[in-house]
């Protein structure tokens, strides 16, 4: 279903582009090319045509828009997550000192606590 309502608003997107293209801001655009010849729809209803056309094609785009952020796909909770999330989940913290099992490392010297001597 997402498929099908993006590929629809690309389609809306693309109309829209060429109807305001067609259209001139000052009156003339495509509407202007029929001003010499009496066409059935005449040169007033093409304006209105293109102007009808464009209103609804945005309102398509506005409703295609929310219907499409409706029926993004979203992965289940259990199953596929994404390799960032699982390593912020199991980071380890900075603050934490890793505890090392005790057969692996090597036995460590002995030191001493006394106090230096300081009456040399």
């Amino acid at each position: 279903m997402y498929t099908l309502i993006t590929v629809l608003l690309f389609i809306t997107c693309i109309l829209l582009i060429l109807i305001v293209l067609v259209q001139n801001s000052k009156g003339g655009g495509l509407a202007s090319n029929f001003q010499a010849s009496n066409q059935m729809m005449g040169v007033r209803k093409t304006t209105d045509f293109l102007e009808k056309a464009t209103w609804v094609l945005a309102g398509a785009l506005l409703f295609f828009s929310i219907m499409g952020s409706a029926f993004i796909p979203r992965g289940a909770e259990t199953g596929d997550q994404s390799v960032l999330k699982d390593k912020i989940e199991n980071a380890v913290d900075p603050n934490q000192v890793p505890s090392f099992p005790a057969a692996d490392a090597p036995a460590a010297p002995a030191t001493s606590t006394a106090a230096p001597d300081s009456t040399k």
